[in-house]
């Protein structure tokens, strides 16, 4: 009876193939036969076995020959047949083209040329649709491009009017302890903040407080108003 254990029935199934395909090829070497087999597990695996010295497809030429009966005539009508809706399918695909083309308007009746003078406004109607669609993401990217510009140049100008208004803004040449430039930053309208390089001495820096930290000798101050 049917192994109810389903790992026990697939080592089962695996033992018995692998005895079962050596049997055949002992048939097909001793007694110099023809074996096919297919075989299809609860898994839905195909495993099969074939002589070496014949094809599958020789196996049923010789099955339909013996037997008398045709496996492929059914499923060759099929194709056929499925053949032929294709064929016409596209046989009135090209008929349409051409009509919406101007062409091939004479056999039209009036229900006909009402039919198809309505499917092209529609078509058209479709297609301008999605060309104003396009347009219409292109327009955007383009506003998006030109705020983005539009801001660059606003903080510039506020830079320029900032350094002609400011003295302090921007670089100012310090010729007092410090050998280094000065550069003012804008802090959003609050306090100012100056950043300087302040020297380097050999000895360790007399005022720790004023020093960043870090191994930096840059070091910022608020200026005040």
């Amino acid at each position: 009876k049917r192994i109810e254990n389903q790992t026990n029935r697939q080592v089962t199934y695996s033992k018995r193939r692998n005895g079962l395909f050596k049997k055949a090829h002992e048939l097909t070497v001793l007694c110099d036969a023809k074996v096919s087999i297919i075989m299809i597990s609860s898994t839905q695996k195909l495993h099969e076995y074939i002589s070496p010295s014949t094809a599958t497809k020789q196996i049923f030429d010789q099955y339909q020959k013996a037997v008398g009966v045709d496996l492929w005539h059914t499923h060759y009508e099929k194709m056929q047949e499925h053949l032929k809706k294709l064929k016409e399918v596209n046989k009135n695909l090209r008929r349409e083209i051409r009509q919406r083309m101007g062409e091939s308007l004479n056999n039209l009746g009036y229900d006909q040329m009402v039919n198809l003078i309505y499917d092209m406004d529609n078509s058209q109607r479709l297609i301008r649709e999605r060309k104003y669609k396009v347009i219409g993401n292109q327009i955007e990217t383009s506003k998006k491009k030109v705020r983005n510009v539009e801001e660059i140049h606003r903080n510039l100008v506020l830079e320029f009017d900032a350094r002609q208004e400011d003295p302090h803004y921007g670089l100012v040449e310090n010729e007092g302890d410090y050998t280094h430039p000065v550069l003012g930053y804008p802090n959003g309208g609050g306090p100012r903040i100056v950043a300087l390089r302040l020297p380097q001495p050999n000895h360790p820096h007399p005022h720790p407080s004023l020093h960043s930290g870090g191994g930096s000798d840059l070091t910022t101050f608020h200026l005040l108003e």
